[in-house]
């Protein structure tokens, strides 16, 4: 017996009924001969991890666009704390942390630079195709298709699906799956507060007592009491549950976020510029094909797509720097040297 099969002998005997199993996976569309060292499920969260759409995640906004602080978050650090969140989930719900872990690390590799302000420019103009653009499922696009230069990360059924369905209104088929939907969550409700303090924008008393006399009067107690409201709510159940109450407060202060931080005028001043510089670097690919990076071409070629979506592609992979670059590269005139 190796390595891989001790492990999956162990998720046998200590994952709840309701667990994700690696060897009940649905696998992969090209088939592999296992490792003989990892699940399935380890192989997955590897190969995102060594990807390079998530190593750029460092360099793309969450909320506060290119701020200069050391400690604002940013898409990867987002990242990182839905992974920690539901893993502890998970991991107190006997439920398969590897198949959670690998489901949160890849859940935004398809978002675009200067964050929701990217993404929604980009929906409009691929909506003129009838595509649109939503980055979730450029995310699955992105493990499916664009990683290893067309070619993909030949990732198991259920990483993708909870890839895909990790959006508020999704429906994921694991519940290592819906564990990361409610940890994503938590994550940005939680972390956007503190960046928004930290920002001068908010002070923890401008938050509605309704909402903090439930979920806790500190960005710390907050995640404590959610957190374990989940766990406690969804034990030993099929499904991953919040009580009424808890719920009910979560997504109030996300009402309040989104009224009084990410529609604030001073915090989004500058996405208006970003959302210009992005549509001008479009319409110049549209218009100078050719010296999109042959990888792009090939995949065109390949795919038969329409050149919008694979501009889009192109687009949607940059960091916000690199975007920044490109553009005054390419429209911004160097003085005489």
């Amino acid at each position: 017996m190796n390595i891989r099969q001790m492990t999956e002998e162990r998720e046998d005997a200590v994952l709840s009924e309701y667990a994700a199993r690696s060897t009940k996976t649905l696998g992969r569309k090209q088939k592999e001969q296992p490792c003989d060292i990892r699940t399935e499920f380890q192989r997955d969260r590897d190969r995102i991890i060594h990807c390079k759409s998530f190593r750029r995640l460092k360099h793309k906004t969450q909320v506060f666009l290119a701020p200069e602080g050391d400690h604002y978050r940013e898409r990867m650090t987002h990242t990182l704390e839905v992974t920690q969140i539901a893993r502890t989930i998970a991991k107190a719900l006997q439920l398969n942390e590897d198949l959670t872990e690998a489901i949160a690390l890849g859940h935004d590799l398809g978002h675009t630079p200067f964050g929701h302000a990217g993404e929604r420019l980009l929906n409009e103009l691929l909506n003129r195709i009838g595509r649109g653009f939503k980055h979730s499922e450029q995310s699955v696009r992105v493990v499916e298709k664009l990683e290893n230069a067309g070619a993909g990360l030949n990732l198991t059924w259920e990483v993708i699906d909870g890839i895909r369905n990790h959006g508020t209104e999704a429906h994921p088929s694991t519940l290592e799956g819906q564990v990361v939907r409610i940890s994503d969550k938590i994550a940005y409700i939680n972390h956007d507060v503190d960046d928004a303090i930290r920002a001068g924008v908010l002070k923890e008393a401008d938050l509605p007592r309704v909402y903090t006399e439930v979920l806790g009067d500190s960005v710390h107690n907050r995640l404590n009491n959610i957190i374990h409201d989940v766990i406690t709510s969804s034990y030993g159940k099929p499904e991953i549950l919040q009580s009424p109450e808890m719920k009910e407060a979560m997504f109030g202060l996300r009402g309040f976020m989104f009224k009084n931080v990410y529609s604030n005028d001073v915090v989004k001043g500058e996405e208006k510029k970003a959302q210009e510089m992005l549509r001008m670097l479009f319409d110049y690919y549209m218009k100078n094909w050719e010296t999109l990076p042959n990888e792009y071409i090939e995949l065109c070629m390949l795919e038969n797509e329409a050149h919008e979506i694979i501009v889009g592609d192109y687009i949607a992979g940059m960091t916000d720097f690199y975007a920044t670059k490109r553009f005054e590269e390419l429209f911004i005139p160097n003085g005489w040297k």
